[in-house]
């Protein structure tokens, strides 16, 4: 199959297609003679395992982690119960820091009652306030996340 029947039995862009090639997680196709790029089943499957994996906002190390898996079968998932485990801690950092940004500003919502002046706007004000300006917090590192 070419690389639109593939794009549309996956569910994901040509550009998609041809990213995650790039980026190894899907092996370049044989062409054929008309030089255009012939797919077979198995890389509809491998493509949807990938999809699912993104939908789940798994970064690209991630997803290239648990095709090794795939790939090269374990007596036993601890490598695969590691990367999602791992994912998850990452998401819920991510949850928390969503929640603290939520109060911040519902806090900037709440210094703008009413209609006033721009130099009396409780935004800008408490924008320009130290205090009250929302502090950039470092990023946790993740070794596999890309």
């Amino acid at each position: 199959m070419r690389i639109k029947e593939l794009a549309t039995a996956a569910a994901v862009p040509a550009d998609t297609i041809r990213h995650y090639e790039r980026a190894g997680l899907l092996a370049p196709p044989p062409r054929g003679d008309n030089g255009y790029r012939e797919y077979r089943s198995a890389d509809v499957e491998r493509l949807r395992f990938i999809r699912h994996c993104r939908e789940l906002d798994m970064s690209l190390d991630e997803v290239r982690e648990l095709l090794q898996f795939l790939d090269h079968p374990r007596p036993d998932c601890s490598a695969a119960d590691a990367v999602v485990r791992n994912h998850l801690a990452h998401v819920r950092e991510r949850l928390a820091a969503l929640r603290r940004l939520e109060k911040q500003l519902v806090r900037l919502v709440g210094a703008c009652s009413h209609p006033r002046p721009q130099e009396r706007c409780g935004i800008v004000l408490a924008l320009q306030s130290a205090d009250a300006a929302p502090r950039r917090r470092k990023p946790a590192a993740r070794g596999v996340h890309s």
